[in-house]
């Protein structure tokens, strides 16, 4: 049973006329009764009795007008679907993040991408670094964005990654005698208390770095799994912080401009590494692809600089 045949019946049934279906059908009346005739052959019995010069379908052609109605609404559906999808409209996301980005900055980023997509599906979850890798290697997600963990990626990690660099700033609460500096330096925070992620963490490695390099003390009070609550000590000015662009924009976009933080540039240099991770053989949708797009240029749009 082909489609043009569902469609000639069905136009038929709605219509009772084969000349008022031919012309709705843009066809030639032959050409539609001709194919009521090839589907009457191919079930091998009779659709339509004529009486009195009109058509009248027989029992069975009203079930099988419910059955071909379903079916061509589904076609419909499913010839929008894919327009849509071919126009960026609709489609699923399934993306996994670490715990600091996946609060703030992926849903504004994912409401943005949406705004113009009114059939888009997204799957937003907050995992562990080490879960978001070995999920996306599982090629159970389209995307990933994670601390980068060194020699993790390789020939046989079944993942492939996009590194940014990125270079630390010092938070310090509004008022605070250090927000009039320009340049925050280890000996401005000598001994004063700091917030920093947990211990193993690559910014809290170098942190350490750069003050035992520098002869300073480094004096941390408070240490938390991600920054957003870490933020919450600096604001309460208990401690200051040094963090990555990820970390600030998150906190603008949840707190605005004019909340109670200043950030400013932090020397020597605190570096900081992202992976944006994706499954070697779980084949890119169209909408995947804009929308990693989207996010390798608000990567770089933060300062991250690409490498390896």
């Amino acid at each position: 049973m082909k489609i043009n045949h569902m469609q000639a019946f069905h136009e038929l049934m709605l219509t009772g006329s084969v000349s008022e279906a031919a012309r709705n059908l843009n066809r030639s009346q032959p050409a539609v009764s001709a194919l009521i005739a090839g589907l009457e052959a191919e079930f091998g019995m009779k659709l339509f009795e004529r009486r009195n010069g009109r058509l009248h379908p027989v029992p069975e052609a009203h079930y099988l007008k419910e059955e071909c109605s379903e079916l061509l609404g589904r076609i419909d559906q499913l010839r929008k679907n894919m327009q849509g999808i071919k126009a960026l409209k609709g489609g699923r996301l399934d993306i996994v993040c670490m715990p600091g980005p996946s609060v703030f900055l992926l849903p504004h980023m994912v409401a943005d991408f949406a705004l113009e997509k009114p059939d888009m599906e997204c799957s937003l979850i907050s995992r562990s670094s080490e879960a978001v890798f070995q999920l996306v290697a599982a090629q159970q997600y389209d995307l990933g964005l994670a601390d980068h963990a060194v020699g993790k990626v390789d020939s046989t990690s079944l993942v492939s990654e996009r590194v940014f660099h990125f270079t630390c700033i010092c938070a310090i609460p509004k008022g605070d005698p250090l927000a009039a500096k320009r340049v925050i330096k280890p000996q401005d925070l000598d001994g004063k208390p700091l917030a920093t992620l947990y211990k193993g963490h690559e910014i809290h490695t170098n942190t350490r770095r750069v003050f035992n390099d520098t002869g300073c003390r480094l004096n941390i009070k408070f240490t938390t799994q991600y920054f957003i609550p870490l933020l919450t000590y600096v604001e309460k000015r208990v401690a200051y912080a040094i963090v990555d662009p990820i970390a600030v924009e998150s906190y603008r976009l949840n707190r605005g401009d004019d909340a109670g933080l200043v950030f400013r540039p932090f020397k020597p240099v605190v570096g900081y590494r992202v992976s944006v991770l994706t499954p070697d053989y779980r084949p890119a949708s169209r909408l995947m692809q804009s929308f990693q797009s989207t996010l390798l240029e608000r990567m770089t749009a933060l300062g991250g600089v690409r490498g390896k």
